[in-house]
Order: C-alpha cells, then structure tokens, then sequence
C-alpha cells in the first residue's frame, strides 16, 4: 500500500472503532442494519474528505445536492413523488451532512418509506387506466423528460402523468399492429382484426409490460438497495466516478475488468417476465451436465445446502449475481421449469468462466493495403491471477500474428471502449513508441508522476491509426492521446471522445481487511468497497483529458452525437486543468500532415458524412419534444423519425462490403468450437459495412502511400558504395 493512504486508513479506523464503542448499550450488532447504515455512511465520508482527489466540502450545500440526487435518483420520471413530499424532504436539506459525520440517520429512513409507500400506490394504478379503450383522435401531448416536468401536485394529477404514458405505451403498440396488419393482409391464413380489437390488445401488451415492470422493481428495491442509491447519491456528488459497491456488486466490477469469473456458463434472458436459459457456453458447468437446455425457466438460486432465493420478478442482472459465485467448485442449485412444465433442481459447481467477447480480437482487411484490423473493447486485467488475461500482452500477440500476415498498416479500434488498466495502457502504448512517457498522473497534493515506457524495442513501427468515438473513455483516452502527442498514428473518430480524466481505486469500508497494520481491530461484516477518485491523470502535453476528452485528428459525424452522457454533460464533473508538459520526443512523422488535410477536406465534402450529420442534428432537436396522443398527428411523426432513423443506418452501411477474413492462424480455433462461428461469422459481417472502418481503412491508405515514398526517397538519397 502507498504512504500515502495511510491517513485515510487510519481515519476510516478510528471513525469504525467510534461507532463500535458508540454501539455499545445499545444493542445493536453488526446485524442491525441501522447499525451497518450508519458505519457505512460514516466510512464512506471520510473516505470523500480525507482521500478524494478533490473533495467538496461536505456541508449544507453538499447536503443539499445529495437530497436533490437521491430523490432524482430513485424518481427520475417524477411519476412516484408527490411535490408535497419533495417539499417535506426539504427538511433534510441541511442535515444530510450531519448524518455523515455521525448524526443519527433519519433523512434515508424517511425518505425511503415515502418512496416505496409512493411505489405501492402507482403500482396500483396501471390496471384500471389500462382498463378501458384510449382516444387516439384528442389533440394531447406527453412530456417523456423528467427535467422538463415538475412533480405532480396531488394523487389525481399523478394519475394524469401515469395516463398519458400509458396511453403513449399503447399508442405505439397500436400502430406497430395496424402496420403489420396491413403488411400481411391477404396473406393465407392470417386472421385480419379490427382496429377495436388490436387496441385491446395493444393495451393488455402494456398491462403485462408495466406488470412485470413493478414486480421487478419492487423485489429489487430492498432497503439494502435503495440505501445503496442513497451512499451513491452522496459519492456521485463528489464526483461522478467515486462509486459506492455493496460486496455483491464489487465482484460483479472485478469479474469485468478481469474478463473472466466463476459461474455455470449459461447466458440469461427476460422471456414474458421470465428468466430463462438463451444459450449455453460449450465446455461450461451447464453445458458438461446435459442438465440444463435453452429455455429452460429458472425459479430459484439457491448457494450449497442455503434457502434458495425465488427468482421470479428479478432482473436478469441481478438473477446472475446470484448465479456467478466467489470461488471455484462452490455449488449452486437452481430449480428449473422446463418447456414442458416438469420442476427439476440442478446441482453444479462452479467454474472459470471466460468472457472471450471482452478480449482483443484482430482480422485482416483486404483493399487496397493489407490492413491488419485490431478490436478492443475494454482495457482489461486480471489482478487476482498472475497468468490471467491482460490487454497489453494480448495486443501484443495481435501485433505478432498481423506482421507474420506481412500487413501494411495496422487499425486499432477502441470505439465504446470505457477504460480499465491503467497500467496496461502504458504498456500498450509502448509497443508503438521508443521510450518515453505515456502520461501523467498527479494526486491530491502531489507533484505529478510521469508513467513512462521504460522498453526501448518498438513492436510495430508501421502506418497505424486509431479509431475512437464520445464513448471511448478513461484508458483509451490515455492511449489516444499519447499516440496523438508523439504524433505516432492519426486518431479518427467523432468530434470528441468520453472526457473521462480521473483515476480511481477501489478502498474497502473495513479497515482491517486493507491493511496488516490493523489485523488486531474487532472483525465485522462486509460494508462494501467505494471506487474513489484519488488522481488525475493528464497528457504528456500538459493538457488534462477531464471533459474535453481527445479531440481526433480527423472528425467524422457520429450517429451517436445527440446523446448528452459525456463526461462535460454532468454536473459533477470535475473540472479541466493543464499541468507542466512532459520532456519527450515526436515520432517521424512520413508525411502523416499532408494525410490529415486530404482526408479532413475529403469528410467535409462528402455527401454521406454530410447527410449524417444533417440527419444526427435532426434527432437531436426531436428527442427535445413533447410527443402526440393524436394517432394521425403520431403517424405523420413517426413517419418522419423512421425515414431520418433508416437513412442513418442505410448511411452508415456500405453498399460494396469490405474484405475483410479472420488471421489464418485463428480460423482453425474458431472452427474448433460450434458456439464461435457464428459469432465469428456476425463479428466479421458488422465490420465489413461499417462506413468508419472503411473511412480509417482510406486513411490508413494514404499513410501508407507517404510512407512507401519516403522510404522510396531515403533509398534514392543514400551514399554510393553504402548498403
């Protein structure tokens, strides 16, 4: 452990051992929730105030942002509260942050009664709104944004909310059933059904939608749950990275940052409000047994000789929580409900499971180069096992099977990739520089510390470009950006990526577990871990990429553009700042500037880019509108939104699909197995009519076209008599 969080290891200690003290008398054990609450809630502020990387203070104006997150949080519709009872809840506004300094918890207690006393009352209404036929023919709109209604003022204008959208639920499935009618009318044996009859059916459609809709909701928002929301909503207001994880769904973080974790091999899916079995991973604990088949139901979970847990109503989420299991061979029972109505339970040990679709994966692509093709969705590592899956060495393994395919240029695509390692991503920006610094990362207070590549060799030497998008955050952004300062590649992709700057670290609630130093301090139940922000990391150029995130060389209109979910489009953020540049040493750049101008110039005319963006703007203006509950006024909008949605997705598929095939030295393996082929066959397939790939691949190019002509010069240049 650094020096450096001693500090906070030693507060979160003391402030244990002062409710443990503060405890006695009262009866209350580590039992009582009120108890674990209130520790949890005490841990976690001096978590934020002696460890964040930039803490707010936690005082009136924190308390007050925390009450407007939670009640956000658990109402994010306002269709639950009532305005009387956000103006009762005004009386917390001050004293949330006396309860994380140890005043008495009252303000989640109350708050939560109303909540779930709210959710039994709306969860009562659907049936009779949904009872009678709607008028499609009246002149009413809905509003679908939260931040664009206020909270209902009484229970009759709560059911007017709730009316409307219902009815805007139905609408839709109405529609869609008189567009099928008239699709397949004269049709044998299709039974034609009047407009009275597909209503009814439209509306009991969204009877059993919303139905299953509050069953899970309701077996999901424990107290457990909602107190979690609750500690949530006051890290997230520190910032919106510092995350507060009950034991269960830390394991659930590790086991996707490692790429792999202990489960049965089975893939889930929500049937009717169902959970069933969808498929089967071959070799699996589910598939070795032949006890298990592809929708099969599951009702219960049950961990070894424990009462077993009734699924029904839960979220498939949160069903495979239960599923998966800490350690290898531990044994879960599930009581399945086959096709043919026949119960069974099925006892299975656990096993390592891998999650081969989160891994680096590379193809080649045939134009008019040899392009190697490189995707990564995440940046992974598996901490826990000193042979487990790393990004950076699989990379590495990718770069090997590329050269050995003699490709000329090389695509790295890390569109949607949301970070991970950060250690990893130095390591893989090594493998394409000299070294040198990746980044910087400094902490609170602190001087900051250049993470450098300390290897000399450079794996790949070659045209090499990167493809990002607004969802590539945190660790591709790192990469992004160092390969954009050494001027090593040309990164290509939307106007700008995530805008996610800061570093995390996951600190356990008990002391004790962390530390060896305070093995002695009294044991106690599991409080959970906090994800907090402790650095920030920034460019070898000085420049942060906390919300403006990495600006691509060259910029491609993005279908994804009029979604506000960046980095900068949360309130929370913490905010941009530069430090002192690094020293470090550009690449040799073979004319990669000239490239950058002819392909900016060529987006810029291009009628398809252009038609993109044109379409993405128009979206945007249209998911900022109220909606129609008239059905002639609905069709004539929806008519519009399917022509913009099909031109976007016709736009963004090429009409002459790339080549594009799987290394020599995978296809073997991936014919091995029957589960991958098809996968491997749709993996291959998305690539091929991708218009961003096809873009990189005309950039990538023309870098190679530079660089066959420097070399070509340097070869003309040199001395006679040399070699």
């Amino acid at each position: 452990m650094s020096k450096k969080f001693l500090p906070v290891i030693i507060a979160l200690t003391g402030a244990s051992l002062f409710f443990t003290y503060q405890s006695q008398g009262k009866n209350d054990t580590d039992d009582n929730p009120k108890s674990r609450y209130t520790k949890i809630l005490r841990n976690v502020g001096v978590l934020l105030e002696e460890g964040h990387y930039s803490p707010r203070k936690i005082d009136d104006a924190f308390s007050k942002e925390v009450l407007k997150k939670f009640t956000t949080d658990l109402d994010n519709d306002k269709t639950i509260f009532l305005k009387s009872d956000i103006d009762g809840f005004k009386k917390f506004e001050n004293k949330i942050d006396d309860e994380i300094h140890g005043s008495d918890l009252e303000s989640f207690y109350a708050i939560n009664e109303t909540y779930l006393k709210r959710l039994n009352e709306v969860s009562l209404l659907y049936m009779d709104l949904l009872s009678k036929p709607f008028d499609f023919s009246k002149d009413e709109k809905v509003v679908m944004d939260g931040d664009k209604i206020e909270y209902p003022k009484n229970e009759a204008e709560r059911t007017e909310y709730w009316r409307k959208r219902l009815k805007y639920a139905t609408l839709t499935r109405y529609v869609d059933m008189q567009e099928e009618r008239e699709k397949n009318k004269g049709k044998k044996d299709f039974k034609v059904k009047p407009d009275s009859t597909l209503e009814r059916e439209a509306r009991e459609q969204v009877q059993k939608q919303i139905g299953r809709y509050f069953s899970t909701k309701k077996s999901r928002e424990t107290n457990d749950e909602n107190f979690s929301t609750f500690v949530n909503a006051i890290t997230n207001v520190m910032d919106p990275h510092s995350t507060y994880f009950p034991p269960i769904d830390l394991r659930s973080f590790n086991e996707s940052m490692s790429g792999r974790f202990f489960g049965i091999g089975a893939q889930l899916k929500e049937d009717d409000g169902k959970i069933k079995i969808s498929s089967l991973v071959s070799g699996g604990p589910a598939w070795k047994s032949g006890e298990l088949k592809e929708n099969d139901e599951i009702i219960k979970v049950g961990q070894g000789n424990q009462e077993p847990v009734d699924v029904t109503g839960y979220a498939v989420s949160d069903a495979v929580k239960l599923i998966r299991g800490a350690e290898k061979g531990s044994e879960v029972k599930l009581t399945i409900k086959r096709v043919d109505g026949t119960i069974k339970v099925v006892s299975l040990l656990r096993d390592d499971i891998k999650l081969e679709d989160t891994f680096a994966k590379s193809a080649i692509i045939k134009a008019d180069n040899k392009i190697g093709y490189i995707y990564l969705p995440e940046f992974y590592a598996d901490f826990e096992r000193p042979n487990g899956a790393r990004c950076a060495a699989d990379v590495a393994k990718e770069i090997e099977k590329l050269k050995a395919e003699n490709v000329d240029g090389i695509i790295l695509d890390l569109r949607g990739n949301g970070g991970g390692s950060l250690y990893d991503v130095v390591q893989m920006a090594g493998l394409f520089i000299e070294d040198g610094p990746i980044c910087q990362v400094k902490g609170r207070d602190e001087k900051p510390n250049i993470l450098r590549d300390k290897d000399k060799n450079v794996q790949y030497t070659g045209p090499f470009a990167v493809m990002v998008d607004e969802t590539s955050a945190s660790a591709s952004e790192i990469f992004a950006a160092a390969i954009q300062d050494y001027k090593r590649g040309v990164i290509i992709g939307s106007t700008s990526t995530y805008g996610k700057g800061t570093v995390q670290r996951n600190i356990p609630l008990n002391p004790e577990s962390e530390n060896p130093l305070f093995s002695s301090a009294k044991k106690s139940e599991d409080l959970g871990t906090v994800k907090l922000t402790l650095q920030k990391f920034y460019r070898i150029n000085g420049g942060a990429t906390q919300l403006k995130g990495v600006t691509p060389d060259i910029v491609l209109p993005d279908r994804l553009e009029f979604y506000k979910f960046r980095e900068r489009d949360n309130p929370y953020s913490l905010n941009w700042d530069e430090i002192s540049k690094a020293d470090y040493r550009t690449w040799n750049n073979q004319g990669e500037d000239a490239v950058v101008t002819s392909a900016k110039s060529e987006v810029a005319s291009s009628p398809v880019f252009s038609k993109i963006k044109e379409n993405v703007d128009w979206m945007s203006k249209y998911m900022d509108k109220e909606y129609s509950l008239n059905i002639n006024k609905y069709k004539e909008e929806q008519k519009e939104l399917k022509t913009v949605s099909k031109q976007l997705e016709d736009l963004s598929k090429l009409k002459t699909p790339l080549t594009i095939q799987n290394i020599a030295a995978d296809t073997l393996m991936i014919n091995g197995a029957a589960d991958k082929v098809d996968k491997n066959k749709q993996w291959l397939k998305q690539r091929s009519t991708d218009i961003y790939i096809d873009e990189s691949v005309k950039v990538l190019n023309k870098m190679i076209a530079q660089n066959n002509m420097a070399k070509a010069e340097i070869k003309d240049h040199k001395p006679e008599g040399k070699n």
